[in-house]
């Protein structure tokens, strides 16, 4: 009798499909390539199927932690978390934690299918928990002492924004409301909804972030696609890869800025008061193209997606070609790096930090999965001056991969505390992260 063979489960097949297709990609060594206002954009690379590098996930253990600069600190701001993602630190200090995760769904063809058995793999699929949770640090020692479950039920909740006594939560298909006053610890139920946002069913980039304007007078949403470049068809874009302007508190609606593949964080430049926002560009052109991108938001503006990239260089792998959209692209303002999944984006206001950081951008890079080397897997820090990014990025939260290049963590939303520190996110080590000067100035 023959032995009977162990099953090959899907994931070795994907990627070894994957793998088969992409052999021979390499990206540049350098971990900042593809970053600055000008970067440089090599030749297209086509081919059956993309690339696949995932991360094997390794948590942290409790002795460990990211790696910041010299003369900086790290603590768990809180730990025993689950897969939190964004963060919205409220007037008294407290910090809201919306936990919310990609779940398993119907696959769109073979691709889709793929793509869900990579983020299985690299532990981005999973239940969601459907939850916000409050952190509260009285002493102010960098650690919370106190965690409630301060809403649940909430589809997917990821962007938050307080305006008066009200709590906006971008749910994965609307934004809802609670009233708040402040040091509550508990909502009740799932909110009352404001705003339908494109949600089902497909939803492929499901995450909703948003802001209010500093005058409190209007929201700001972003609605990521549903596709890498419109495969599923443009109908199925109707109201996707935008930023939305609200007027508060009932609207209207109206769409601010179109051609944004996947935006995330958003935050306003403390100089100039312009919105910024940080978005995931396209796949399957190379492991060095196209670079993620932060950039200022103009109104009315087309950003490119999904007939061009990074301005107006033509993606001709979009049928059909719309010539009049790409001669409006707008360049974006600071390229991010190629497959870095930038996220977070938060601008440093506060004067807890060395002077060098003040008015500067912190965002969270949550990773590659379909590139050789992975990059990304970091929070980085780029100057500011005059309302511009200036100066070279500095990678300001590392170690998220060990030495075997597997994921203790990926950075997600960062946000400045009260206090000043910084706030990290990682849902995948489960944790938020807190970053300090380890020795206060006088």
């Amino acid at each position: 009798m023959r032995p009977r063979l162990a099953p090959i489960g899907p994931i070795v097949l994907a990627l070894t499909a994957f793998g088969l297709a992409a052999c021979g990609q390499q990206g540049s060594p350098n971990p900042l390539v593809g970053f600055g206002p000008n970067p440089a954009l090599p030749a297209p690379q086509k081919s059956l199927l993309p690339q696949v590098a995932t991360a094997k996930v390794a948590r942290w253990t409790a002795a460990e932690a990211p790696t910041p600069p010299p003369g900086f600190k790290v603590t768990r701001f809180a730990d025993g978390l689950d897969h939190p993602r964004w963060l919205y630190v409220l007037p008294n200090g407290d910090v809201l934690v919306a936990e919310s995760a990609s779940e398993p769904g119907k696959p769109q063809g073979f691709k889709d299918w793929v793509a869900q058995e990579i983020q299985k793999h690299a532990g981005a699929l999973e239940r969601s928990p459907n939850r916000i949770v409050l952190l509260r640090d009285a002493d102010g020692d960098g650690v919370a002492e106190t965690r409630t479950d301060f809403a649940e039920g909430i589809k997917r909740p990821f962007g938050m924004a307080l305006v008066g006594r009200t709590l906006y939560v971008a749910a994965d298909n609307a934004v809802v409301t609670f009233p708040y006053t402040e040091g509550q610890t508990r909502e009740t139920g799932a909110g009352t909804k404001l705003f339908d946002l494109p949600g089902e069913p497909i939803n492929h980039h499901w995450t909703k972030n948003i802001v209010a304007s500093p005058d409190g007078d209007r929201l700001y949403a972003t609605v990521g696609s549903n596709s890498n470049i419109g495969e599923n068809g443009m109908p199925a874009e109707q109201g996707r890869a935008e930023i939305r302007e609200y007027r508060l508190p009932n609207g209207p609606g109206r769409t601010f800025a179109t051609g944004l593949r996947n935006p995330n964080g958003m935050d306003f430049e403390p100089q100039t008061g312009a919105l910024w926002t940080a978005v995931n560009e396209r796949d399957e052109l190379g492991p060095d193209l196209v670079p993620d991108y932060m950039t200022s938001v103009k109104d009315g503006a087309f950003y490119g997606w999904p007939y061009s990239y990074y301005g107006q260089h033509v993606d001709e792998r979009v049928k059909p070609q719309r010539p009049d959209l790409v001669a409006k692209a707008v360049p974006p303002d600071y390229a991010l790096g190629p497959h870095t999944a930038s996220l977070g984006l938060a601008f440093y206001r506060s004067d807890l930090f060395p002077a060098k950081y003040r008015g500067g951008v912190f965002v969270g890079q949550h990773g590659s999965w379909n590139r050789k080397p992975l990059n990304g897997y970091r929070v980085v820090f780029i100057p500011f001056a005059g309302g511009k990014p200036t100066g070279q990025p500095e990678v300001f939260l590392s170690g998220f991969l060990n030495d075997k290049g597997e994921a203790r963590g990926r950075p997600v939303g960062v946000a400045v505390d009260k206090r000043g520190g910084l706030l990290v996110a990682d849902d995948v080590g489960n944790v938020v992260w807190r970053v300090a000067p380890s020795v206060l100035a006088p």
